[in-house]
Protein backbone atom coordinates (compact mmCIF):
# COMPACT_ATOMS: atom_id res chain seq x y z
CA UNK A 1 0.00 0.00 0.00
CA UNK A 2 1.44 3.53 -0.91
CA UNK A 3 0.38 6.62 0.78
CA UNK A 4 0.53 10.18 -0.47
CA UNK A 5 1.76 13.35 1.13
CA UNK A 6 1.35 16.62 0.82
CA UNK A 7 2.39 19.60 1.72
CA UNK A 8 0.24 22.96 0.80
CA UNK A 9 2.89 25.82 0.78
CA UNK A 10 1.66 28.45 2.45
CA UNK A 11 3.88 30.70 5.33
CA UNK A 12 2.69 31.50 8.72
CA UNK A 13 0.88 34.99 7.60
CA UNK A 14 -1.38 32.92 5.42
CA UNK A 15 -3.67 30.90 7.94
CA UNK A 16 -6.84 31.05 7.53
CA UNK A 17 -6.76 31.90 11.53
CA UNK A 18 -4.37 34.49 11.61
CA UNK A 19 -7.17 36.78 9.84
CA UNK A 20 -4.23 39.09 8.32
CA UNK A 21 -5.33 40.58 5.08
CA UNK A 22 -3.46 39.39 2.15
CA UNK A 23 -2.67 43.39 1.45
CA UNK A 24 -0.49 43.22 4.76
CA UNK A 25 1.42 39.88 3.85
CA UNK A 26 4.26 41.91 2.14
CA UNK A 27 4.74 43.34 5.76
CA UNK A 28 5.28 39.83 7.52
CA UNK A 29 8.22 37.96 8.39
CA UNK A 30 8.83 35.30 5.16
CA UNK A 31 9.36 32.08 6.47
CA UNK A 32 8.06 30.08 3.69
CA UNK A 33 12.13 29.13 2.05
CA UNK A 34 14.00 27.79 5.32
CA UNK A 35 10.85 25.67 6.60
CA UNK A 36 9.96 24.45 2.85
CA UNK A 37 14.00 23.41 2.64
CA UNK A 38 13.81 21.50 5.63
CA UNK A 39 11.16 19.55 4.34
CA UNK A 40 12.88 18.91 1.38
CA UNK A 41 15.72 17.70 3.56
CA UNK A 42 12.91 15.24 5.30
CA UNK A 43 11.81 14.09 1.94
CA UNK A 44 15.01 13.57 0.42
CA UNK A 45 16.67 11.98 3.59
CA UNK A 46 13.56 9.19 3.30
CA UNK A 47 13.30 8.70 -0.71
CA UNK A 48 9.99 10.15 -0.54
CA UNK A 49 8.47 12.45 -3.44
CA UNK A 50 5.54 14.57 -2.27
CA UNK A 51 2.54 16.51 -4.18
CA UNK A 52 3.20 20.63 -2.94
CA UNK A 53 0.31 22.63 -3.44
CA UNK A 54 1.30 26.07 -4.51
CA UNK A 55 -0.23 29.22 -2.91
CA UNK A 56 0.34 31.59 -6.14
CA UNK A 57 1.02 34.74 -4.08
CA UNK A 58 4.19 32.81 -2.73
CA UNK A 59 5.02 31.86 -6.26
CA UNK A 60 5.58 35.28 -7.51
CA UNK A 61 7.81 35.89 -4.25
CA UNK A 62 10.03 33.02 -4.23
CA UNK A 63 10.25 31.75 -7.68
CA UNK A 64 13.31 29.68 -7.09
CA UNK A 65 12.07 28.05 -4.34
CA UNK A 66 9.16 26.91 -6.05
CA UNK A 67 11.42 25.68 -8.54
CA UNK A 68 13.64 24.00 -6.33
CA UNK A 69 10.64 21.91 -5.19
CA UNK A 70 10.35 20.97 -8.82
CA UNK A 71 14.33 20.02 -9.41
CA UNK A 72 14.07 17.62 -6.49
CA UNK A 73 11.04 15.17 -8.37
CA UNK A 74 7.90 16.78 -6.51
CA UNK A 75 4.70 17.39 -7.85
CA UNK A 76 3.81 20.63 -7.96
CA UNK A 77 -0.29 21.39 -7.86
CA UNK A 78 -1.94 24.43 -7.07
CA UNK A 79 -3.50 26.02 -4.12
CA UNK A 80 -4.78 28.88 -5.79
CA UNK A 81 -3.47 33.10 -5.70
CA UNK A 82 -5.27 34.93 -2.27
CA UNK A 83 -5.94 31.79 0.00
CA UNK A 84 -9.51 32.44 -0.43
CA UNK A 85 -12.00 29.94 1.53
CA UNK A 86 -14.03 28.88 -1.19
CA UNK A 87 -17.65 29.57 1.28
CA UNK A 88 -16.47 33.73 0.84
CA UNK A 89 -16.03 33.41 -3.03
CA UNK A 90 -18.33 33.75 -6.20
CA UNK A 91 -17.78 31.28 -9.04
CA UNK A 92 -16.49 34.38 -10.99
CA UNK A 93 -13.98 35.34 -7.73
CA UNK A 94 -12.76 31.86 -7.57
CA UNK A 95 -12.44 31.39 -11.24
CA UNK A 96 -9.99 34.83 -11.88
CA UNK A 97 -7.90 33.85 -8.39
CA UNK A 98 -7.55 30.18 -9.80
CA UNK A 99 -6.24 31.91 -13.36
CA UNK A 100 -3.87 34.05 -11.80
CA UNK A 101 -2.28 31.12 -9.64
CA UNK A 102 -2.35 29.19 -12.86
CA UNK A 103 -0.67 31.25 -14.58
CA UNK A 104 1.88 32.29 -12.03
CA UNK A 105 2.72 29.10 -11.17
CA UNK A 106 3.25 27.49 -14.56
CA UNK A 107 5.88 30.50 -15.30
CA UNK A 108 8.32 29.35 -12.44
CA UNK A 109 8.08 25.45 -13.59
CA UNK A 110 8.33 22.91 -16.33
CA UNK A 111 5.77 20.47 -15.48
CA UNK A 112 1.86 20.43 -15.73
CA UNK A 113 -0.29 21.44 -13.34
CA UNK A 114 -3.01 19.30 -12.80
CA UNK A 115 -4.47 19.36 -9.00
CA UNK A 116 -5.72 21.52 -6.89
CA UNK A 117 -6.58 22.00 -3.54
CA UNK A 118 -8.60 24.47 -2.21
CA UNK A 119 -8.02 26.65 0.78
CA UNK A 120 -9.11 25.23 3.80
CA UNK A 121 -10.70 22.09 2.17
CA UNK A 122 -13.59 24.76 1.20
CA UNK A 123 -15.13 22.39 -1.39
CA UNK A 124 -18.23 22.09 0.25
CA UNK A 125 -21.46 21.26 -0.57
CA UNK A 126 -22.55 24.91 -0.80
CA UNK A 127 -19.41 25.20 -3.32
CA UNK A 128 -19.52 21.96 -5.45
CA UNK A 129 -20.11 24.62 -8.18
CA UNK A 130 -15.86 25.16 -8.31
CA UNK A 131 -15.37 21.61 -10.04
CA UNK A 132 -16.82 22.50 -13.13
CA UNK A 133 -14.50 25.57 -13.00
CA UNK A 134 -11.70 23.02 -12.18
CA UNK A 135 -12.46 20.98 -15.35
CA UNK A 136 -12.58 23.87 -17.90
CA UNK A 137 -9.21 25.32 -16.43
CA UNK A 138 -7.33 22.11 -16.93
CA UNK A 139 -7.31 20.60 -13.60
CA UNK A 140 -7.42 16.49 -13.73
CA UNK A 141 -7.88 16.10 -9.75
CA UNK A 142 -8.88 17.81 -6.74
CA UNK A 143 -8.34 16.97 -3.36
CA UNK A 144 -10.31 19.95 -1.77
CA UNK A 145 -12.94 17.44 0.11
CA UNK A 146 -12.85 16.09 3.56
CA UNK A 147 -15.62 13.32 4.31
CA UNK A 148 -16.50 14.31 7.92
CA UNK A 149 -18.83 16.63 9.83
CA UNK A 150 -16.13 17.47 12.69
CA UNK A 151 -15.19 20.74 11.35
CA UNK A 152 -17.00 23.86 11.65
CA UNK A 153 -15.71 25.60 8.28
CA UNK A 154 -15.67 22.86 6.07
CA UNK A 155 -16.09 18.68 4.80
CA UNK A 156 -18.98 16.91 2.86
CA UNK A 157 -19.97 14.46 5.62
CA UNK A 158 -21.44 11.53 3.46
CA UNK A 159 -18.82 11.81 0.43
CA UNK A 160 -16.97 8.61 -0.07
CA UNK A 161 -14.06 7.95 1.74
CA UNK A 162 -12.28 6.63 -1.21
CA UNK A 163 -10.52 7.95 -3.81
CA UNK A 164 -13.49 8.75 -6.50
CA UNK A 165 -14.61 10.18 -9.46
CA UNK A 166 -16.74 13.59 -9.54
CA UNK A 167 -17.76 14.06 -13.46
CA UNK A 168 -14.39 14.46 -15.44
CA UNK A 169 -12.83 14.86 -12.27
CA UNK A 170 -10.68 12.48 -9.82
CA UNK A 171 -11.54 13.35 -6.01
CA UNK A 172 -8.56 12.29 -3.95
CA UNK A 173 -10.53 13.16 -0.53
CA UNK A 174 -8.70 13.84 3.09
CA UNK A 175 -8.66 10.24 5.03
CA UNK A 176 -10.81 9.54 7.59
CA UNK A 177 -11.54 6.24 9.19
CA UNK A 178 -14.98 5.25 10.81
CA UNK A 179 -14.71 5.17 14.55
CA UNK A 180 -18.23 4.38 16.24
CA UNK A 181 -20.43 5.79 13.40
CA UNK A 182 -17.99 9.00 13.38
CA UNK A 183 -15.74 9.92 10.57
CA UNK A 184 -11.94 10.64 12.58
CA UNK A 185 -9.41 12.51 10.49
CA UNK A 186 -6.21 10.51 9.94
CA UNK A 187 -5.08 13.08 7.44
CA UNK A 188 -2.18 15.59 9.19
CA UNK A 189 -2.39 19.13 9.53
CA UNK A 190 -3.72 20.00 12.76
CA UNK A 191 -5.31 17.10 13.56
CA UNK A 192 -1.99 15.69 13.67
CA UNK A 193 -0.40 17.98 16.40
CA UNK A 194 -3.94 17.45 18.46
CA UNK A 195 -4.01 13.41 18.35
CA UNK A 196 -1.50 11.51 20.36
CA UNK A 197 0.85 9.79 18.21
CA UNK A 198 -0.07 6.30 18.53
CA UNK A 199 -3.96 7.48 17.63
CA UNK A 200 -2.60 8.51 14.24
CA UNK A 201 -0.69 5.69 13.37
CA UNK A 202 -3.46 2.94 14.22
CA UNK A 203 -6.29 5.24 11.74
CA UNK A 204 -4.03 5.06 9.59
CA UNK A 205 -3.18 1.22 9.78
CA UNK A 206 -6.44 0.93 9.84
CA UNK A 207 -7.25 3.21 6.66
CA UNK A 208 -4.40 0.90 4.88
CA UNK A 209 -5.93 -2.59 6.45
CA UNK A 210 -9.46 -1.45 4.59
CA UNK A 211 -7.71 -0.74 0.91
CA UNK A 212 -7.47 2.93 0.84
CA UNK A 213 -4.37 5.06 1.13
CA UNK A 214 -3.45 7.66 3.57
CA UNK A 215 -3.89 11.35 1.90
CA UNK A 216 -1.82 13.31 4.67
CA UNK A 217 -0.78 16.73 4.28
CA UNK A 218 0.65 19.38 6.37
CA UNK A 219 1.61 23.22 6.33
CA UNK A 220 5.90 24.42 6.33
CA UNK A 221 4.70 26.03 9.40
CA UNK A 222 3.55 23.27 11.16
CA UNK A 223 7.11 22.75 11.78
CA UNK A 224 8.38 25.89 12.51
CA UNK A 225 8.17 26.74 16.85
CA UNK A 226 9.93 30.01 16.12
CA UNK A 227 7.23 31.85 14.13
CA UNK A 228 5.73 35.14 15.14
CA UNK A 229 3.09 34.86 17.50
CA UNK A 230 -0.57 36.53 17.48
CA UNK A 231 -3.08 37.52 19.80
CA UNK A 232 -5.96 35.02 19.26
CA UNK A 233 -8.77 33.19 20.53
CA UNK A 234 -8.10 30.33 22.73
CA UNK A 235 -9.75 28.52 20.05
CA UNK A 236 -7.89 29.48 17.75
CA UNK A 237 -4.65 29.52 19.56
CA UNK A 238 -4.72 25.65 20.28
CA UNK A 239 -5.41 25.08 16.34
CA UNK A 240 -3.01 27.04 15.23
CA UNK A 241 0.32 26.40 17.94
CA UNK A 242 -0.43 23.83 19.60
CA UNK A 243 2.55 20.93 19.19
CA UNK A 244 4.54 23.08 16.52
CA UNK A 245 8.00 21.93 18.45
CA UNK A 246 7.25 18.44 17.90
CA UNK A 247 5.80 18.04 14.27
CA UNK A 248 9.16 17.93 12.34
CA UNK A 249 10.50 14.98 14.23
CA UNK A 250 7.34 12.89 14.81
Amino acid sequence: MKNAISVDLEDWFCAYNLEIPMENWDKQELRIVANTRLILEILMKHNTKATFFILGWLAERVPALIREIEDQGHEIATHGYSHTLLTNMSPQSFEADLEKALHVTRGRISQSIIGFRAPSFTITNETLWALEILEKKGIKYDSSIFPTSIHPDYGIPNAPLSIHQRGKLIEVPLSCVEVLGMRIPCSGGGYFRAFPYSITKLLMRQCNRLGRPVIFYFHPWEIDPGQPRMQLTLWKTFRHYYNLNKTESE
